[in-house]
């Protein structure tokens, strides 16, 4: 049913995927399919905002990044789950439809919210975003 199942995860908050993590990881296992972690960088590419940085910034936030990313991954996902380290730049929801959209992916699986904000409860603004604009399947793990 599933053959690409993306996860993404924000590496300073636990709850982004301490809960989704291990939903993914027994529908990898159950479908063989392949995981694809995603981790958002914010965009400090913009002018108004690029500008704010030291030259370079951007370069060494994304290496930084992505080493943290492959720390995650030896740490967290089991040799035998075949995994891929993806980073993205923009704003969280948009950036993970769109890498669904370009890893072609077949389902979504994310964390409902992160405990910081009351309004953020029900279902994080993120994940809802990725629900109502993904033309693919989303889980959202409680």
């Amino acid at each position: 049913m599933y053959s690409k199942i993306m996860l993404p995860v924000d590496l300073n908050e636990e709850s982004s995927w301490s809960k989704a993590l291990p939903t993914a990881l027994a529908l990898c296992r159950s479908f063989d399919a392949s995981l694809h972690v995603v981790t958002v960088l914010p965009d400090y590419q913009m002018p108004i905002v690029g500008s704010y940085f030291p030259k370079g910034f951007a370069k060494k936030a994304h290496e930084a990044i992505t080493q943290a990313q492959h720390d995650f991954i030896k740490a967290n996902v089991p040799e035998d789950i075949q995994v891929q380290s993806v980073i993205v730049d923009g704003s969280p929801w948009e950036a993970i439809v769109k890498a669904a959209k370009k890893l072609e992916v077949d389902l979504i699986v994310m964390a409902s919210h992160n405990k910081r904000k009351f309004a953020d409860y029900v279902l994080g603004p993120n994940a809802e975003h990725v629900v109502h604009h993904a033309k693919i399947s989303v889980m959202i793990v409680r």
